[in-house]
């Protein structure tokens, strides 16, 4: 694949018995944000130090901007940006000072080492904190210094864990908007999260793991496609003003129209007249066939309203495996 900064085939990992990484295929390429959703040990941390050269894998391969991570990890390393959940601070260090060692660590050029951390330290608002120890920040301040810490050396792939813990709303936009203005550069970014709605905002792609293995890969519509999750709609409509229990055929009628499933309906008292009917719906040609029958009943169709299903609703589907209730996609949303 053009401009792929990261491949990996059946890559594994075992600490004793336990299977942490287990037969993973992975790819993220330029410009695109990758999740890495799962629950605590489904493998995410331990992916990020297999690509990083932290670990060596216990089987398959892995490699990044064509390195061998477990050979040529100090070159991987040089061109990776690395921001981990507790990020490790010198809390002796002043902000700036934290910024400059690193720089020099990364072999940042001298004539613009200064620049780059007041810019940095100016973009995660640090800039009035410059000079304090960072003993004396909070987390959320601490965390944004790990990020600015990962950019220094304008890496091209960039590993963010949890990179919105402990910052407040505002703070958490902020990483948001840097994470897309990155994306935009050409970045590659893999993004190791819980929280469902940044990964739905942020990412282009979201792999799901279990146990090391991946259950699902693709965009959460792709996923819930795979799923047969459906469609929520939400019509509003004005029935016939012919009398005889008009108002609860709207539903009758749709719960018979191909597609359509979990129907029912009710009539808001502030909205005298108007029925709104909730369904899941199974794709667009479905709902267009509903609202065909409604109309051919003779009823006013006042709105449709679709809600495509959200990760989170992929996310806890999935995590309803293990109970049978639903079949596990294979990578890419499609069922096994």
């Amino acid at each position: 694949m053009d401009g792929l900064l990261v491949e990996t085939h059946a890559l594994r990992r075992d600490f004793g018995t336990n299977r942490a990484v287990d037969a993973l295929d992975l790819h993220v390429a330029r410009g695109e944000v990758v999740g890495l959703l799962g629950h605590n040990g489904a493998g995410k941390t331990t992916t990020v130090r297999l690509l990083a050269g932290v670990l060596a894998p216990t089987a398959g391969t892995a490699r990044v901007f064509g390195f061998d991570p477990t050979v040529d990890g100090v070159e991987v390393r040089r061109r990776v940006g690395v921001s981990t959940e507790t990020p490790a601070v010198d809390d002796r260090l002043t902000g700036r000072q934290g910024l400059r060692a690193f720089a020099d660590l990364y072999g940042v050029a001298p004539s613009l080492v200064d620049g780059r951390v007041a810019d940095l330290l100016a973009s995660f608002d640090l800039s009035e904190a410059a000079d304090r120890r960072v003993g004396t920040y909070s987390k959320g301040m601490r965390q944004r210094l790990a990020l600015a810490r990962a950019l220094l050396h304008d890496p091209a792939l960039l590993f963010l864990d949890e990179p919105t813990a402990g910052l407040d709303p505002v703070a958490a936009r902020a990483v948001a908007d840097r994470v897309r203005a990155l994306r935009a550069e050409g970045r590659g970014i893999v993004l190791c999260t819980h929280d469902l709605n940044q990964a739905q905002a942020l990412c282009d792609r979201v792999v799901v793991l279990e146990h090391g293995a991946v259950v699902a890969e693709g965009a959460p519509s792709e996923l819930a496609a795979g799923l047969g999750a459906g469609t929520r709609v939400r019509v509003v409509a004005r029935p016939p003003v012919d009398g005889g229990g008009l108002v609860a055929s709207l539903a009758a009628t749709l719960a018979t129209v191909d597609g359509w499933g979990d129907v029912d309906d009710d009539a808001p008292p502030e909205h005298a007249g108007v029925v709104v009917v909730h369904a899941v719906v199974r794709d667009a040609d479905a709902i267009a066939d509903g609202v065909a029958a409604l109309v051919g009943l003779g009823a006013r169709i006042h709105a449709v309203e679709r809600e495509v299903p959200s990760l989170e609703d992929v996310y806890f589907a999935l995590h309803r495996v293990g109970r049978g209730a639903v079949a596990v996609p294979a990578a890419g949303g499609v069922p096994a």
